[in-house]
């Protein structure tokens, strides 16, 4: 099953001519889930050439320019092909008002059905059989949320000789056995799963976190994640002016990172406009000081979120 992530933006404040603004788009097995959407988004997706029409639901952190300006771009890019499928759109109050009053100055031609589900309580928006999407707060200058994409568990690893001990012979009871159900023999005898079965296995999970205060809270809240999108936004010699803004420094999502104990990798993202490219590798060297596994994302990275096992 894949899962990858695309930065198609990682600039805050303002697009530079290099970094675009904040957007990741994650795609597992072909269907597209998009997290925020800064100016210039749709850019990136065409670079990338990903398929707009995959983009099943979009999940703003909150109502800051940065972080919707390539909004009504997105919905006019998916009225050019034939979408059938409905657009869904999460995020904070006004949203569904931004949504609306942007569809009526532009005279939108929009051939789909776009649903807008304002959050008024943090927990799970997107629920499939095998993953969910779940909203935490943060705390910013406006009403600002967090996000995970997170896997179930899934069944331990078959074991062959462990079925050919207990008499299963090769062919479809392996399948029903691998599904979780246990199987008779001619004998009388039932096997269970669990006798060819390893322990259950993790699943993957992705955050994305921008915009907000340094809260420990929200270690809890990323705990587990094999791929962690962070804002990094200052050095920490600019603490003050990321509190006075509600921002964080890469030090602070560093520490997030190494507080929830098993986050695999930390991508920096939302990065000041003062840092030229070449000055960024401040805020990596003090995010490394503090958690080792951290990373500077970059317009258009494109990132494998792997099984561990």
């Amino acid at each position: 099953m894949n899962l990858e992530a695309f930065i198609l933006g990682c600039g805050g404040m303002m697009p530079l001519p290099y970094r675009h603004l904040t957007s990741v788009l994650v795609r597992r097995e072909g269907e597209l889930f998009l997290f925020d959407a800064g100016e210039a988004t749709q850019i990136s997706i065409r670079r990338l050439n990903l398929r707009w029409k995959k983009i099943t639901a979009i999940f703003i952190s909150h109502m800051h320019a940065d972080h919707v300006t390539g909004l009504p771009g997105i919905l006019m890019l998916n009225s050019q092909v034939d979408r059938e499928e409905p657009l869904y759109i999460f995020g904070p109050p006004k949203i569904a008002d931004y949504i609306e009053q942007s569809r009526r100055s532009l005279d939108m031609y929009i051939n789909y059905e776009i649903i807008v589900k304002e959050i008024t309580e943090p927990g799970v928006l997107w629920q499939q059989e095998d993953f969910s999407i779940r909203s935490f707060p943060l705390r910013h200058t406006k009403t600002c949320y967090g996000y995970t994409l997170e896997e179930n568990m899934r069944p331990g690893a078959f074991h062959p000789e462990k079925a050919l001990e207990c008499g299963v012979p090769r062919g479809p009871l392996w399948s029903v056995l691998q599904g979780g159900q246990p199987v008779a023999l001619e004998n009388g005898r039932q096997i269970q799963p669990s006798d060819v079965m390893g322990a259950p296995r993790s699943g993957r999970k992705f955050s994305y976190v921008t915009d907000t205060l340094y809260m420990p809270e929200i270690s809890e809240q990323v705990k587990g994640s094999d791929l962690l999108v962070c804002e990094g936004m200052f050095e920490e010699a600019l603490l003050e002016s990321a509190v006075e803004k509600r921002h964080m420094t890469a030090r602070q999502a560093a520490t997030i990172a190494r507080d929830a104990g098993d986050v695999k990798r930390l991508g920096l993202i939302h990065y000041s406009p003062r840092y030229s490219d070449g000055e960024l590798k401040i805020l990596l060297r003090e995010a490394q000081a503090v958690f080792p596994d951290s990373f500077l994302t970059r317009d258009r990275m494109n990132l494998p979120i792997e099984y561990l096992d």
